[in-house]
């Protein structure tokens, strides 16, 4: 996206009265030149569209997997193919030492990592309260509430030093919405969001923001054996009237992570056509 935007400039006319505009120019290509970030979860899925994007605005990026680094390999080679700097590193990022391993090997081959998007998820499975066992809550909990934990107690000192940092928490719509049977994943993604609020006001007097991307029902990979009418019942519901992408999702994490907007903290962004618009 590229152009040219007019801004009133009031302080030019006589009290106060405009007298002319200015034109500036906008651009998000290379917007995060010089800008080095973290996506986890992303060889794939929302994921993979958001490290691409980031990738897009001139970021250096890292591609994390845990499960099969091979994809996160080839979305790599896909960036770097496009003339973009990428690397892929696996990790578990839900244990502190493989988090601290994470960030000192991308410090050594990209650069300080200064972006980092908290996104990668387990499964989750819709059950009714009662069929749900302890072990799966404390998971939905390492993954959406210590993993940022742990990612930031990684990160934040470098971003201190520095005077810049981006946390873009990958939540969901379902906390706005208070899905049923989707108890584990709702209270999760209400943590996260709660640790993300208060993360906002900690971290703004550093230059570190702490902002939120909330998608809606957007189908990727893991959703291929989803029931067709399921799929079909929640579309019709889109006031966009088409599914979401994850290039969309992609956008909406570029646009908080860009410097420009660094007055803009501890607030969410849903993206999902309109089905929540409040």
């Amino acid at each position: 996206m590229s152009g040219f935007i007019f801004i009133l400039d009031p302080f030019e006319g006589f009290h106060g009265f405009v007298s002319g505009f200015r034109l500036y120019p906008m651009s998000e290509k290379g917007c995060l030149s010089g800008h080095v970030a973290l996506v986890t979860g992303s060889s794939k899925g929302l994921g993979a569209g958001i490290v691409r994007s980031l990738a897009a605005g001139g970021a250096k990026v890292v591609v994390n997997a845990f499960h099969n680094i091979t994809l996160g390999e080839a979305v790599a080679d896909e960036i770097k193919a496009g003339g973009g700097e990428a690397i892929a590193l696996r990790a578990d990022v839900s244990d502190e030492r493989e988090v601290r391993a994470l960030f000192e090997r991308a410090g050594n081959e990209l650069g300080p990592v200064d972006i980092v998007v908290p996104n990668a998820t387990p499964a989750q499975p819709q059950k009714a309260i009662e069929e749900y066992d302890e072990a799966f809550y404390r998971e939905m909990f390492d993954f959406f509430v210590m993993s940022p934990f742990l990612l930031a107690q990684a990160a934040v000192p470098g971003m201190k030093e520095r005077g810049f940092g981006r946390f873009i928490n990958v939540t969901s719509e379902v906390f706005a919405c208070s899905n049923g049977n989707f108890s584990a994943y709702v209270a999760a993604k209400g943590g996260q969001i709660g640790w993300s609020r208060s993360m906002a006001r900690e971290l703004a007097p550093y230059g570190i923001t702490v902002n939120m991307v909330a998608p809606g029902w957007i189908p990727v990979e893991r959703h291929a054996d989803d029931p067709q009418e399921d799929k079909d019942g929640y579309l019709a519901q889109i006031p966009a009237g088409r599914w979401g992408r994850p290039e969309d999702v992609g956008h909406a994490v570029r646009f908080f992570a860009m410097p420009e907007s660094s007055f803009i903290t501890g607030q969410t962004l849903l993206v999902n056509g309109g089905m929540t618009p409040w």
